[in-house]
């Protein structure tokens, strides 16, 4: 097979060789544990690595031979209607493991579907049925035409931030809901999205300068920097999936209000009374959970573990501690368990086991998640704490 190796062409070749490697594992391991995510993370690597394809054979030759032009020209390999809701639908499998696609969900692929078949129309037309090239006349790859990658790009962007608007939610419930957020935050997804985000932005901003960076030589930096992103998180997906995941619908906490408002104010109104009376009860009762029983030690407790302690429900919880203590779930707990290490701290036991030991014996679940709440909570590091406090 031609292929003329550059350093351009074969920078762009190794990307592209690992991703198709990277798919197939992740396919096999997805269909093997049933792991939606990590099919879903499969076909974008897979799309990523047809994505930077042109441009590889491209420094590579193949525009300038007849045989290998056609199946450039023939192949859709920039499908830049299907990755982004790709992307986006492999961000939520993975931040919410209970989601399940339907049938409503099928019409963010239906412009994907509009150019597969656009594609094999003019296949069909140019190599089946006219004797000479009818849509290929001017002998420019369609992949690249003005309409077909401006409306791509708008809809990379657009998933992009409905992606990021769906991690802010996703962080926004984890922090009210379990004690454990820092955990299974998966913040390399938010660098991730920026990251793209950014690269995408910096690409209009040069074209918009230099309209003659659309020329095919002056891309490679874009594609190399593309090709990049799409290996970090290829590893990082790998790497995450056996992190744990909020075990509950985030519905079940934060349900909708209704959208009648005379039917909301009537609600609120007998809500407000009835929650009036439980309000200072359940406070008191909290604080006596944390204080006597230290229920904050469990290192996985919920906040439904509290609702059924308390007897009623995680909405109810959630609405105390955010304005009884001005805090969301998590810093509420982490809170009690720095102020368990303080305590254990005061009483001697940094004599007898390490300062990791008694964060663990106070709830937190690792080093770093400690290091952070603690600071936050006193303003100082564990060490720096230690240094001013207890010389």
């Amino acid at each position: 097979m031609f292929f003329d190796f550059s350093f351009k062409s074969a920078t762009l070749l190794i990307f592209f060789i690992h991703g198709i490697i990277f798919s197939i594992i992740l396919l096999r391991k997805g269909i093997q544990a049933e792991n939606r995510s990590n099919i879903w993370l499969a076909a974008f690597i897979f799309l990523c690595s047809l994505y930077i394809a042109p441009f590889m054979f491209g420094y590579a030759g193949w525009y300038s031979k007849k045989l290998y032009r056609e199946i450039l020209f023939f192949t859709p390999f920039q499908q830049l209607f299907l990755l982004p809701p790709v992307i986006y639908f492999y961000i939520k499998n993975t931040l919410y493991k209970s989601f399940k696609s339907t049938k409503k969900d099928s019409v963010h692929f239906i412009p994907a579907i509009i150019y597969l078949l656009y594609s094999f129309i003019i296949l069909i037309a140019d190599k089946g049925i006219l004797d000479e090239y009818y849509f290929y006349a001017n002998g420019r790859d369609k992949d690249f035409d003005l309409w077909y990658q401006i409306a791509g790009f708008i809809s990379m962007i657009y998933y992009l931030v409905l992606s990021l608007k769906m991690y802010h939610h996703y962080k926004k419930t984890t922090y009210q809901t379990v004690s454990y957020a820092d955990s299974i935050l998966f913040k390399w997804i938010q660098r991730f999205l920026i990251a793209f985000l950014l690269l995408l932005v910096i690409r209009l901003l040069f074209f918009i300068i230099n309209p003659e960076w659309g020329e095919f030589g002056r891309k490679y930096w874009y594609y190399l920097s593309f090709s990049i992103l799409f290996y970090y998180i290829s590893i990082s997906g790998l790497i995450n999936t056996a992190k744990a995941i909020i075990p509950f619908h985030t519905s079940d906490v934060f349900k909708p209000e209704p959208s009648d408002d005379h039917e909301a104010k009537k609600i609120i109104e007998e809500e407000s009374t009835q929650e009036s009376e439980q309000y200072e009860i359940l406070k008191s009762k909290l604080k006596e959970l944390m204080i006597t029983d230290k229920v904050f030690k469990n290192p996985t407790l919920t906040l439904f573990d509290l609702a059924q302690d308390l007897s009623t429900t995680p909405k109810m919880i959630s609405k105390v501690i955010n304005k009884g203590f001005k805090m969301n779930f998590n810093d509420f707990i982490n809170t009690y368990r720095s102020k368990e290490v303080i305590q254990k701290l005061e009483l001697g036991e940094a004599n007898l086991q390490t300062l990791l030991g008694i964060a663990l014996d106070s709830g937190f679940n690792s080093k770093s998640t400690f290091n952070r709440a603690f600071k936050k909570h006193t303003l100082l590091t564990p060490k720096e704490f230690i240094k001013t406090h207890h010389k």
